[in-house]
């Protein structure tokens, strides 16, 4: 009996050890701040798809006048989380093992002229939609980057919206390089798509201002679209968006297509746009394909 309760004794000196056992410093701080809780691919589109649905219905109430309308689905979009919870859900979608960050694309297009140039001051960028200041070509040294966005995510993000920036005044306020990566995709209507491609050029210097490699590039706007606008839209292919930016005063200087995402790399060709009208205009029936358009004017 007395070799039990010894035996006893030890069992539970030694389980009031393992409790006392050590803690991380990290298990021990207040939790002041909280991981944003990730969500799956599948949910995240959703999340994005239904965003867009309903900021196009609401665009189209504003234009009809229908003030009751417009109130409900303001507060549709509300009960969604509003722009900031569709900027999380962008977030999610730039995580590495979702495809990650797009301008790591850019990146690779651009290296092999930046680093043969001759001058070596940075290059001006404007990121417009920009959702942080970690991204491949924030990291780069190659650009002083002005980011802005309708609803700053953090430090370094201007809460500005493109379409009202003032125009630049002078060369000092122009730009070798504009970001519209998944940004043309959620202005809600067709013709503010337009209006937004043909802004962008007036932010950008004359292209005679480069020599040598970085006129092979500059200046020069980054375009991101999802591909179901491009490849499976009723009314917009890759022609007809080349057609589009030819219009609005762009060359092509490359290109890639992905399952999710259509990135290309355009260069400001010419001095104003040469013109052109494109309207909605249906290219490619089928009641499985979308409606994503954009209208020049």
């Amino acid at each position: 009996m007395a070799t039990s309760a010894k035996d006893a004794a030890t069992t539970i000196i030694m389980a009031g050890k393992k409790r006392r056992q050590p803690r991380s410093l990290a298990a021990g701080r207040p939790p002041t701040i909280q991981r944003t809780k990730s969500i799956s691919r599948t949910a995240t589109k959703a999340l994005i798809n239904k965003h867009h649905l309903l900021e196009k219905k609401k665009q189209q109430a504003v234009a009809r006048g229908d003030k009751a309308e417009e109130a409900v689905i303001s507060a549709d979009i509300e009960a969604l989380g509003g722009l900031e919870h569709y900027q999380q859900a962008s977030l999610q979608g730039q995580r590495h093992d979702r495809g990650g960050d797009s301008s790591r694309v850019l990146i690779q297009w651009l290296e092999p002229h930046l680093t043969l140039r001759k001058e070596s001051r940075r290059l001006r960028m404007l990121e417009v939609g920009a959702l942080s200041t970690q991204n491949a070509c924030s990291k780069s040294g190659y650009f002083d980057i002005e980011r802005i966005d309708l609803n700053s995510q953090g430090e370094g993000i201007l809460q500005q919206d493109f379409m009202k920036r003032p125009l630049p005044r002078d060369s000092s306020e122009c730009f070798d390089i504009i970001s519209l990566s998944l940004v043309l995709n959620f202005v809600p209507d067709p013709r503010g798509r337009g209006e937004m491609l043909l802004r962008t050029v007036q932010f950008l210097h004359q292209p005679d201002n480069y020599v040598g490699e970085l006129a092979n590039s500059f200046p020069s706007l980054f375009l991101v679209l999802p591909a179901p606008c491009v490849t499976n839209s009723r009314y917009l292919d890759e022609d007809l968006l080349g057609a589009i930016m030819t219009a609005v005063g762009y060359n092509k200087a490359a290109s890639k297509t992905t399952q999710r995402l259509v990135y290309s790399l355009w260069k400001r060709s010419s001095r104003v746009p040469t013109g052109g009208e494109f309207s909605k205009k249906e290219l490619r029936p089928g009641s499985f394909r979308n409606n994503f358009s954009i209208v020049l004017k």
